[in-house]
């Protein structure tokens, strides 16, 4: 155990771990306990776009104020917010202050996007290579999944005479909130940070292959978003799952995603990455197309799952090859500008997401469809100049 805590990529990864099981336990249910607060699903989507949005401007103002060298520190006073304005909405459940309430739940986003969108760039001053990449990634997924575990297994329950509600799982969540603040002060980093020799935007518009891929990652995830922005209240309401269910199933799909992410990091990495783009997302836009076209449940739930289950694998190819081109000294202005993007296209998906989820289900992922055709596209052509690049 003394070995595998002496290693400071350790430390951090079992600091997102705690993190982690605390975003899965609370997120999973973050949606239904606004709707039981008597928030409408456009009300829903529209304050996690806000929250998403201006968390866009709290990564801006991490990168241009707080340098690598003060990083771990800047994290761990955001993470202790986190915990103070969960315990604020821990107490607010259930009243009338529904504009407090919108206030909290956005500073929960927020700080949630700061602290995920910095934890790569905090590693890469211990190590960066394309494994500790999706093992980060694959940390956060799995661990997510462990905090959807216990929300699953305990929801609905009576312990000790206290009956599991969505307020409970928020209260938990917490407690692991805590024991990664505890793991992360016990954290220590020295790094001596080199000069940056120019402005992280000129740094990126020098290289085509950068620029591109922050384009294809913006498109990207307003695809994804736009179909699964709403997946409780998506599973809950049009599938009529009930909430332990629909818990279940993104545990036992995002468990199984999380065991294909390992496997294909390890085993079924393809030669050809045209081939790595087919499987991960040509099949998830022919999917999105049937259940246009059939705006059939059982269709629609097939392509949703499908969808769930990709998202984890291939992370080494279809992020970290371009993520680990950018040196050291740019490593946290490019994260953040990267999450920035990011953010912005989560935010929009959202917010499309909740107009298509008023208009019918179908509409989706028909709207997700038509942005994943320039995603492909742009997947593709930057294979193409990574291909040029290296004959060169």
């Amino acid at each position: 155990m003394n070995k595998i805590w002496n290693k400071k990529e350790n430390q951090m990864l079992i600091m997102l771990a705690f993190f982690s099981i605390s975003i899965g336990l609370w997120g999973n249910f973050r949606q239904l306990w606004l709707q039981d607060n008597h928030f409408s699903v456009t009300q829903i989507s529209n304050m996690i776009s806000i929250g998403t949005f201006i968390s866009v401007i709290g990564i801006a103002l991490i990168g241009k104020y707080v340098t690598l060298n003060k990083l771990k520190n800047t994290l761990t006073f955001i993470v202790i917010i986190k915990f103070i304005n969960m315990l604020a909405l821990y107490y607010l459940n259930g009243t009338s202050q529904m504009e407090l309430i919108n206030l909290t739940i956005i500073i929960d986003i927020v700080m949630e996007y700061i602290i995920i969108t910095s934890i790569y760039p905090l590693i890469t001053t211990v190590v960066k290579n394309n494994t500790i990449y999706s093992k980060r990634k694959l940390t956060e997924y799995l661990f997510k999944d462990i905090g959807i575990l216990f929300g699953g297994i305990f929801i609905g329950k009576s312990i000790a005479g206290i009956l599991v509600n969505y307020n409970t799982c928020l209260i938990i969540s917490n407690i692991f909130l805590i024991i990664s603040i505890i793991t992360m002060m016990n954290i220590k980093i020295n790094y001596a940070e080199e000069r940056k020799k120019a402005s992280i935007f000129k740094y990126i518009l020098k290289s085509k292959i950068l620029s591109l891929y922050l384009l294809y990652m913006f498109i990207g995830t307003i695809a994804m978003t736009t179909a699964l922005g709403l997946k409780m209240l998506t599973l809950t309401n049009y599938f009529a799952f009930s909430d332990n269910i629909a818990t279940n199933y993104l545990l036992i799909i995002g468990l199984l995603a999380d065991g294909i992410g390992i496997l294909a990091l390890k085993y079924l990495t393809p030669k050809n990455d045209y081939l790595t783009i087919v499987i991960k997302f040509g099949i998830r836009f022919t999917g999105y197309v049937i259940a246009f076209i059939s705006n059939n449940l059982m269709i629609t739930l097939i392509a949703i799952t499908w969808s769930l289950l990709i998202s984890t694998a291939y992370e080494n190819i279809i992020e970290g090859v371009y993520i680990n081109r950018v040196k050291n000294e740019y490593q946290l202005s490019f994260a953040n500008i990267r999450y920035i993007i990011r953010f912005l296209g989560e935010a929009i998906g959202v917010f499309f997401c909740g107009m298509m989820y008023e208009i019918g289900l179908k509409y989706m992922f028909g709207l997700a469809a038509i942005f994943m055709i320039f995603q492909i596209g742009l997947a593709y052509y930057l294979i193409h100049l990574r291909r040029v690049e290296k004959v060169q």
